[in-house]
């Protein structure tokens, strides 16, 4: 029998063996840029990324998810072309969080340096933040970014030192979108957002004309506004057949071969039904509202983002009826989208009562911060971690429909810090952030809670219920609100939601169905173990569901315009066959 050894002589070896580990290991890789591509001083976010595995570059293998490769980041400003910067064992990362944790073997290196320009704000405050390049907001193809061309390394048990990566590649500009028969491209310059800004900002669509668009020159149009993440252009819309010569791509989150090709005859298919006879005439419109801080700005007005709400339905909605002759009616405008664009299509609905006249918000995210995903910011005291007095565990993220958990708040969290502090990675928890929360003396968004540790601060937990928890809103507000939302409230959700989004449309649908001065008359409905983004549709699943959005809310839409238009509203112009 072994004897026991005393608890500090433990302690001293284990610091000894530290100590031991870090002196034999070095770890520092230097990079730059090269003046052949930029002469220019940058500031930005420089990121280090490693993979072991050339399947695709390391900047495209990075998520919070079971399969993600390794990066690391930092600020810079100022810096100059043939100026080393060096990453060593104190940069954070994710997963690991020091270069010293990275386990020995080869890998694949690459640096990536992410822009930020100058924006001087009408607030006051000067912010520096990466401005959206036609992308939408995304760091790893964002126009303009700096980057080095892969190649193999090795690190060893001692480490890596004095590795120089040059960054001697540039992403090149995109190419807008083209006008074609059915699909028109509008951007107008907003004055709202550029007198916030502080310079000129722009708002855009993608809008789907009606067959007969040219033909009936006397009709005017009800207006279905599809929410969502930056789309390039208008999805979902083909006019001819699969393409034959397509090679079959698997899904793995359908788990479907062919997925592509399946995509595109569903876009053949909504083509064929926009044409029949019965099809109601509407316009259809994709907006591109991306900010310098996400792919999309949520549609509502914020402290750190600006009056996006206002711009779009006062600025740029009002500039696409008038161009394709829309009715310009509140009883004529409609809302729909899944996820971001499911929140964005209630919360519009619930800020502008009476500029629409319903929306179908499919799987939201979060309408009760009581149920932030899996945080009540209210009353829990920490995001990442359970409560409890002996044991330290982590919560869930992202779930698949049997509940295996891919990854947690904290990793998902950590991730977003390595790609940008201050909110600025433009990923979801901190687009959350940058829309819900006050913004802070320096110009950023006032942390919900300390990004390294989960600490809630429910000071601005209050700020989010007051100005952006919506069933809050409702329900605070229902005296005023209830006459105007009869009949427009529509949601959507799995129960199995990746995201535990069902958790807030259980609380949501709470209030509405026990409202009854007046009820809400809408509808809520959930999908049996269906993941995210489940949008209403019993029969399909939703691979497929998911690429019927522009045709299987028509419906309902159509019983909506006949019941709640005004005398004297015009219901024939466009209901030409």
């Amino acid at each position: 029998m072994n004897k026991l050894i005393p608890f500090s002589l433990v302690v001293l070896i284990c610091l000894l063996g530290c100590q031991t580990e870090n002196s034999t290991a070095d770890f520092g890789i230097n990079v730059s840029y090269s003046d052949s591509v930029e002469s220019d001083s940058k500031d930005g976010r420089l990121l280090l990324l490693l993979s072991n595995n050339d399947e695709k570059e390391p900047r495209f293998q990075i998520n919070d998810g079971l399969k993600t490769q390794i990066i690391f980041g930092m600020n810079v400003e100022n810096m100059k072309a043939g100026q080393q910067i060096t990453f060593d064992d104190t940069v954070f990362g994710f997963p690991y969080a020091s270069l010293s944790e990275v386990p020995p073997g080869d890998y694949f290196v690459q640096a990536l340096l992410h822009v930020y320009e100058t924006f001087n704000l009408a607030t006051g405050q000067t912010v520096m933040l990466p401005m959206d390049n036609g992308e939408g907001q995304q760091w790893k193809s964002s126009p303009g970014n700096l980057y080095s061309k892969p190649f193999k390394l090795s690190i060893t048990e001692n480490g890596i030192s004095n590795l120089n990566v040059v960054m001697d590649q540039i992403i090149p500009p995109i190419e807008e979108a083209k006008d074609t028969e059915w699909i028109k491209h509008i951007k107008i310059k907003s004055e709202k957002l550029s007198k916030f800004w502080g310079r000129d900002m722009y708002l855009g669509a993608h809008v789907l004309l009606p067959k007969g668009f040219n033909e009936h020159p006397e009709a005017k149009y009800p207006l279905m506004i599809f929410h969502g993440h930056f789309p390039d252009d208008f999805g979902g819309f083909r006019t001819t057949p699969p393409d034959p010569d397509l090679q079959p791509e698997y899904s793995d989150r359908f788990g479907l071969e062919g997925y592509n090709i399946i995509q595109q005859q569903e876009a053949y298919d909504f083509y064929k039904r926009w044409n029949e006879p019965d099809f109601p005439r509407f316009l259809i419109i994709e907006i591109q509202h991306p900010t310098p801080y996400y792919d999309d700005s949520y549609a509502v007005n914020s402290a750190s983002q600006g009056p996006y709400g206002d711009a779009i339905t006062y600025e740029l909605i009002p500039e696409i009826e008038k161009q394709f002759r829309g009715m310009g009616e509140g009883w004529s405008r409609f809302l729909y989208g899944g996820s971001t664009g499911g929140w964005e299509a209630l919360a519009v609905q619930v800020k502008y009562p009476e500029e629409y006249n319903g929306c179908f918000a499919a799987c939201p995210d979060p309408i009760d911060f009581r149920a932030y995903c899996l945080t009540n910011i209210y009353e829990d005291e920490n995001a990442y971690y359970y409560d409890s007095e002996h044991k330290k565990l982590e919560v869930p993220s992202h779930r698949d429909y049997l509940g295996n958990v891919q990854s947690t708040l904290r990793e998902g969290n950590h991730l977003e810090l390595v790609l940008g502090d201050k909110s600025r990675s433009g990923q979801q928890w901190d687009i959350w952030e940058a829309t819900y929360s006050p913004q802070g003396t320096d110009g950023y968004p006032i942390r919900i809670w300390d990004k390294m540790t989960g600490e809630i601060d429910h000071k601005v937990a209050e700020y989010w219920k007051e100005n952006y928890d919506l069933r809050h809103i409702l329900e605070r507000d229902w005296e005023k609100l209830g006459d105007k939302l009869r009949g427009k409230i529509h949601i959507y959700c799995g129960d199995m939601d990746n995201y535990y989004l069902n958790n807030a449309v259980y609380l949501m649908e709470d209030f509405l169905e026990n409202t009854t001065d007046p009820y809400y008359d809408g509808e809520v409905l959930y999908g049996d173990r269906a993941e995210h983004c489940w949008n209403g549709d019993p029969d399909q699943p939703n691979a497929i569901s998911r690429l019927r959005y522009n045709s299987m809310y028509v419906p309902k839409i159509m019983k909506r315009i006949m019941a709640s238009a005004p005398k004297n509203a015009d219901l024939t112009s466009w209901r030409y066959r």
